[in-house]
């Protein structure tokens, strides 16, 4: 498969879509480190994996929780939470408006 180079153009339209400022020498940069990663995209893509099953990861980890339970030493009582307060209503914060329709 033939190499893609990337130009100039693409670099600062991909710049511009993750609202990036790019200087020329930065532009140089980006556009060869691209290239080499498309190159690289490209070269696996010839690599033969029909008789190969889908796999999410290979590490045989798995998640670990934890009981979900209050640790009653790192609350703070709701009273105590709006002692300071000066607009509380129904035992909860009372603000302004941030929204609007």
């Amino acid at each position: 498969m033939a190499k893609k180079h990337l130009t100039s153009e693409d670099i600062i339209h991909i710049a511009k879509l993750g609202n990036l400022t790019l200087n020329d020498k930065e532009v140089e940069m980006f556009k060869k480190q691209l290239s080499s990663v498309i190159d690289y995209i490209d070269k696996l893509q010839e690599v033969d994996t029909k008789k190969i099953e889908p796999s999410s990861q290979i590490t045989g980890l798995t998640d670990v929780f934890r009981e979900d339970k209050v640790n009653e030493e790192r609350t703070l009582p709701q009273d105590k939470a709006l002692a300071n307060t000066k607009s509380k209503a129904n035992g909860l914060f009372k603000v302004k408006a941030i929204l609007t329709e």
